[in-house]
């Protein structure tokens, strides 16, 4: 691999499923990687061993898997190169970087100066020496801190930019002391907004969706996640929001990230979602909502509710009726199936049982004479047989609901609602 090939990492620590802020993080390293023909390093910091267990470690792996952003190396265990970061803190104490004391071992900070950290989306952060203590590398049982152990595995890993949220802003300057002491430059560093949610608070489970898990729970599909998540601090240009998987790894470039908090509305999110689910083939969609539902069968129904649903969860409390038979939904019947509603029902019914060919265009047709020859407006007719054949008023078209339950099944329903009390 040439020596110019650009490498980055994602490494998440495992405390639990991966936040939507580490999927962003990741995703842009991801991206980077793939536009540039560069490196994309997955790397656990697990040297809380309390904390990184098997099944924290798992869920990060799950969660880059369902959002489909593989890796070239990893997933690498910070706490497997222990022996490599006492080796590197002897090499601090050797060149007098770094001393010992009460048992610790801190490293050096003039008492002068300053360390300017070049960020690729904020410019150059400088941090003066009289605000930094001489910070401690290692604990008296000679274990590496953080700091230490990060700057070390970036640099054997031969990392080239490290993109990260800006909440590790205040550690950058003591990653760089610790790489100049070892006679290494440091790598590129670009810090991430932080998101919030649209009150203008640090994201969080009030928010709604706080983890990628939580997302796909939700029926979110990984492409529309994606699409989304690049648009939480990168743009390409004031008016594209749409992009394929393709055009990003292409157009993203961290130089075009905002210094600004980016705001997550899972609203928006839903809306982008809705139009990648409209946009695809029945036939795929059907896969993904069988999956996600775990019934069989669905396609005819998939197909008339496509339009009307913005998330995989969102079918099948449209839908259920199909399979189920009507929900029972007092307010409703209440509403449109009084005395009134029961005789508009029932002339409705009529017509429909005249029907030889039960098709929604011929239900169209017939229905709409129902209306005129009532002299009522479409609603005062539909809303009572959506209620009789679905038990609520939200349901995919009245005609093709029809036409897919079928005339013995409707006629059924539309008599049980007229005979109940």
């Amino acid at each position: 691999m040439p020596e110019s090939t650009l490498i980055d990492r994602f490494a998440p620590s495992p405390t639990g499923l991966l936040h939507i802020g580490g999927a962003r993080t990741a995703l842009y390293n991801w991206l980077l990687a793939r536009g540039s023909g560069g490196k994309m390093i997955l790397r656990i910091e697990d040297t809380d061993r309390e904390r990184s267990t098997k099944e924290n470690v798992d869920f990060i792996l799950e969660a880059l898997e369902w959002l489909e952003i593989d890796y070239d190396e990893g997933p690498i265990s910070q706490a497997a190169a222990d022996p490599r970061h006492r080796a590197a803190i002897e090499e601090l104490k050797a060149s007098g970087h770094a001393y010992e004391f009460e048992g610790a071992t801190r490293l050096k900070v003039p008492d002068e100066g300053e360390t300017i950290v070049h960020d690729a989306i904020r410019g150059d952060v400088t941090f003066q020496h009289e605000n930094i203590d001489d910070f401690t590398i290692a604990r008296s049982d000679g274990s590496p801190l953080y700091n230490l152990a990060v700057a070390i595995d970036d640099l054997d890993a031969g990392v080239t930019h490290v993109i990260r949220g800006e909440d590790h802003l205040s550690n950058t300057p003591r990653q760089v002391m610790i790489l100049k002491a070892l006679g290494h430059e440091p790598p590129i560093y670009a810090h991430l907004p932080l998101l919030h949610g649209p009150d203008g608070k640090k994201l969080s489970k009030r928010h709604g969706a706080a983890s990628v898990q939580e997302l796909r729970d939700a029926g979110y599909i990984p492409a529309a996640v994606r699409n989304y998540l690049a648009l939480l601090g990168w743009g390409y240009d004031d008016k594209q929001t749409i992009f394929t998987t393709e055009e990003l790894q292409k157009l993203f470039t961290i130089e075009r990230v905002s210094k600004s908090a980016a705001v997550f509305d899972e609203k928006k999110l839903q809306w982008m979602n809705g139009l990648y689910l409209r946009e695809m083939p029945v036939e795929e969609l059907t896969a993904l909502i069988e999956s996600f539902t775990g019934r069989t069968g669905l396609g005819p129904a998939v197909a008339l509710c496509q339009e009307k649903i913005s998330t995989l969860a969102d079918f099948w409390p449209m839908a259920a009726f199909f399979f189920d038979g009507p929900i029972d939904d007092e307010k409703a019947r209440t509403k449109f199936l009084d005395e009134e509603g029961k005789i508009r029902l029932a002339a409705a019914r009529d017509a429909l049982a005249d029907l030889e060919n039960f098709d929604s265009a011929s239900i169209e047709t017939a229905l709409r004479g129902v209306c005129e020859s009532l002299e009522l407006k479409p609603n005062k007719v539909f809303q009572p047989i959506r209620v009789a054949i679905s038990g609520t008023t939200i349901s995919p078209g009245i005609f093709e609901s029809l036409e897919l339950l079928g005339k013995e099944d409707s006629l059924n329903r539309i008599e049980q609602a007229l005979n109940k009390p």
